[in-house]
């Protein structure tokens, strides 16, 4: 198993929890952290050069997100996923997207189109900027914004949930040239079937979306599988 030890130490503000949750949750994403590694508190208080409470509230975080796992005798390691779990949480995730999708009324108002818009914009000069967490972001607000638009809280609540728990699966490729090329020309398409009226359409496109981060998942981990 490998041990954060290994990573290279990112100094974070002593007094900000909130900004050690967001450093811990940006190396365990971005691979930094690989899928195994072990999460020692020590290690983290010198990685993040923080305080044991700081750690704690991290860790007790990021386990409610789902990705990391606590395990008695063990402690607390960078949640793996096998390939039959990732194919269960994406077949959830992608039945709230189809039905979000689908309840958005089309063509949508153009206050929505307007603040896709603009999230895109973001979201592209995130991208050309390299900035692997305002890429996340931007991109994770542009989601939420579109589904938001169903009108059903509580269908939003259960995406958002699946968007988070899916993090260590999909935030990795933001980070590569052709899913986050791909992202970007969805997102336009996105755009451009809420100003009509196929709702199929932008269904299919919010479920395909999110094959490219999946494949790629599945592909890592049988790969490091094979190298056992």
């Amino acid at each position: 198993m490998s041990d954060i030890r290994t990573a290279e130490a990112i100094p974070v503000r002593r007094d900000d929890p909130d900004d050690v949750v967001a450093r811990l949750e940006e190396d365990i994403i971005f691979g930094r952290l690989a899928p195994g590694a072990r999460l020692t508190e020590d290690a983290l208080m010198s990685r993040y050069a923080t305080s044991r409470h700081f750690v704690r509230q991290a860790l007790l975080d990021a386990e409610r997100r789902g990705i990391i796992r606590r395990e008695k005798n063990v402690g607390a390691t960078v949640r793996f996923y096998s390939a039959e779990e990732v194919h269960q949480i994406y077949e959830v995730r992608e039945m709230l997207t189809r039905q979000a999708a689908l309840m958005i009324p089309l063509p949508a108002p153009q206050g929505l189109i307007d603040e896709l818009s603009a999230l895109q914009r973001q979201y592209c000069a995130r991208a050309d900027a390299q900035d692997l967490r305002g890429i996340h972001e931007t991109n994770d607000a542009f989601h939420l914004a579109l589904f938001s638009a169903c009108g059903n809280p509580y269908l939003v609540r259960s995406l958002q949930d699946y968007m988070n728990l899916t993090l260590p699966m999909r935030a990795k490729n933001l980070a590569d040239r052709e899913g986050l090329a791909q992202s970007r020309r969805q997102h336009e398409l996105m755009i451009e079937l809420l100003k009509g009226r196929d709702s199929w359409a932008l269904a299919q496109l919010c479920v395909d979306h999110m094959q490219f981060s999946k494949k790629d998942y599945l592909k890592r981990i049988a790969d490091d599988g094979a190298g056992l």
